[in-house]
Formats: structure tokens, C-alpha cells, sequence
């Protein structure tokens, strides 16, 4: 199985860093797991509407480079789908029975997901109504596939 996360922008906090490094660390002995950072397009406070869709166009563009054609592609979206960590693990034991060992998770930058890339996704996840820094979003992200691999395993993780 490989499970990659593609996200735009680089991540500069040391904690962050640190907790990412510790769940990837902790995947290995279930999955292939590759974290890709893209550039992100550097915009002022005050943007226009086609401003932010030509910012995203980019950085969609950069997602895109990086999805190989085979691999099965859930971006992170306030409107997508939201579910328990049982539902993403027994969703991703599925996949694997199925045949997809490339799962992609797409996290965008701070003006979202180009619809070229949301277009591309097989499914949207959501983790909440809220709105959360990129960067704080992909440590949640890797706990989550870490807690689902430990949920499929039926190996005991704290609730």
C-alpha cells in the first residue's frame, strides 16, 4: 500500500514538523508513505475573484504534476464527505480489497482546491465545518491514516 499526502506550501513549523515525522515514522509498518509539498503561489491580503482562480489554476496545475494516472485521489474539501475514523479505515481496507494500493490525499492551500483538481478527486473528505491551517491539517491527516491502519489491524490505539 502507498499512501501519499500532496499539500501546497512549505511546512516551517518545527512542532508540526516534528508530529509529522513521528505518525510517518509510525506508517511504515503498515504502508509506503511519501509526503509532497508543492510551491504555493504567493498572493496579497486584497485579491480579486480572478485573481484567487488564476492563484489556484497554479497550484492545481502543481497538484496535478505530482498524481500518478493509477492512483485513487480523496482531497480534503469543506464540502466533502465527513467521517468517523472507523468509516475512513473500513473505506480504505476497501480500496486495498479492490485493488487501489495508491491512495493520494490532496490538501490545497489557504484559497482551497482548483475545480481541475477537485475534478480529478474520486471522492471529497471533510473533517469538519471548520476552517483549519493547511499545515495543522496534515499532521491531523497522518494521525487519522495512522489510527485507520491500527483499526484495520484491530491493534489497540487510544480512543
Amino acid at each position: 500500500m502507498n499512501i501519499s499526502i500532496i499539500s501546497v506550501g512549505k511546512l516551517k513549523e518545527k512542532y508540526l514538523k516534528e508530529g509529522i515525522a513521528e505518525y510517518a515514522k509510525r506508517l511504515g509498518s503498515y504502508a509506503k508513505f511519501a509526503e509532497i509539498e508543492v510551491a504555493d503561489e504567493k498572493a496579497p491580503e486584497q485579491l480579486s475573484e480572478a485573481d484567487m482562480e488564476i492563484i489556484k489554476k497554479k497550484e492545481g496545475d502543481r497538484i496535478l504534476a505530482k498524481i500518478s494516472p493509477d492512483a485513487y485521489v480523496i482531497a480534503l474539501a469543506i464540502d466533502g464527505k465527513m467521517k468517523t475514523s472507523e468509516g475512513l479505515a473500513k473505506d480504505m481496507e476497501s480500496l486495498m480489497t479492490y485493488g487501489k494500493s495508491k491512495i493520494v490525499f490532496v490538501i490545497g492551500g489557504s484559497l482551497g482546491l482548483h475545480d481541475d483538481v477537485l475534478k480529478r478527486a474520486n471522492e471529497k473528505l471533510s473533517f469538519s465545518k471548520l476552517t483549519f491551517p493547511h499545515q495543522l491539517m496534515k499532521l491531523v491527516l497522518v494521525e487519522q491514516v495512522y489510527r485507520a491502519f491500527r483499526i484495520m489491524k484491530n491493534e489497540p490505539y487510544h480512543k
